[in-house]
């Protein structure tokens, strides 16, 4: 984001010149977050700084949408309240939302059994049909096939660091999923990136999600993908019975996106382990359990 350093004092002068009213409030950065830096403001409120190029029009996206699917769902989610419009202080919009409690599962793992029904009870009420002019992606909730050319790459990145799977398995495992049917039925809301660090957990039990950026219409295979990346072994099947309107291509389809998004958490963490710039440590064990429990599935 260019010369712009995102600091305590950045962050008290917007809020105080745009939202005085909210100016008295406590504030402290929280470690995490990858288009946005988070700051925590008072006890029931969080600032969204974009830190990537790409993160504006996604705060944009959230402040749009999200406040208008947030009221029927039945776990926390940080609605968008206030939008901090460009300035001489900081040249993009940022946002004010509420505060969802919990610790994200990168850091505490969901461990509760009822995790399963809570999902698939927070994914049926997004699932909802889409309206046409609801925002679209390249690469989420998307037909499989184009996608094949990442997941190739990503599979060939792993192979070269060595990873204690047996890759000709995952390999199959998205090539099956790659031949399944694809959606056919009109587009659906998605969260579009449900991974260990967009949850929060309490008591080992999944009690919020966060991160809507990446949320857009399209297949919901790839919110489904959950049961593997996020859910304790063993949890899938009680997900999919739960969740009321599975068919076995969707499956498939889930299977395959979760293996993929395995790949992809297991290389931000050997990227953390090697200090490079966007990496994440903890995303590394996180993924490597999420394809194994996707291997033990097939």
């Amino acid at each position: 984001m260019g010369s712009f350093e995102i600091n305590e004092n950045l962050v008290r002068s917007l809020v105080h010149e745009q939202h005085p009213d909210l100016a008295g409030l406590d504030l402290r950065e929280v470690v995490g977050g990858w288009d946005n830096q988070l700051w925590r403001l008072g006890d029931e409120l969080a600032v969204r700084m974009p830190r990537t190029e790409r993160a504006p029009s996604l705060l944009r996206k959230e402040h749009r949408w999200l406040p208008a699917l947030a009221p029927r769902l039945p776990l926390p989610v940080p609605t968008p309240l206030r939008i901090g419009e460009p300035s001489a202080r900081f040249p993009r919009p940022w946002t004010i939302a509420t505060w969802v409690p919990g610790e994200p599962a990168d850091r505490a793992p969901i461990s509760n059994d009822s995790a399963a029904d809570t999902l698939a009870g927070f994914l049926e009420a997004l699932h909802v049909r889409a309206p046409a002019h609801a925002p679209v992606s390249q690469d989420r909730g998307v037909s499989l096939k184009t996608l094949s050319d990442g997941f190739e790459r990503g599979l060939e990145e792993v192979a070269s660091g060595g990873v204690a799977a047996d890759l000709r398995d995952v390999r199959d495992v998205w090539e099956e999923a790659v031949a399944a049917p694809d959606w056919e039925d009109r587009p659906v809301w998605l969260h579009g990136d449900l991974h260990p660090a967009n949850v929060v957990v309490s008591d080992g039990a999944l009690s919020g999600v966060i991160d809507f950026g990446d949320m857009c219409a399209g297949d919901p295979a790839v919110d489904l993908a959950a049961a593997w990346v996020l859910l304790p072994a063993g949890a899938a099947a009680r997900f999919f019975d739960a969740y009321a309107y599975v068919d076995e291509a969707m499956i498939r389809r889930a299977r395959g996106l979760a293996a993929a998004k395995s790949l992809f958490l297991i290389l931000m963490g050997r990227a953390g382990e090697r200090g490079l710039p966007g990496g994440k440590p903890a995303w590394g064990p996180a993924g490597r359990a999420a394809l194994d429990r996707v291997l033990a599935s097939i």
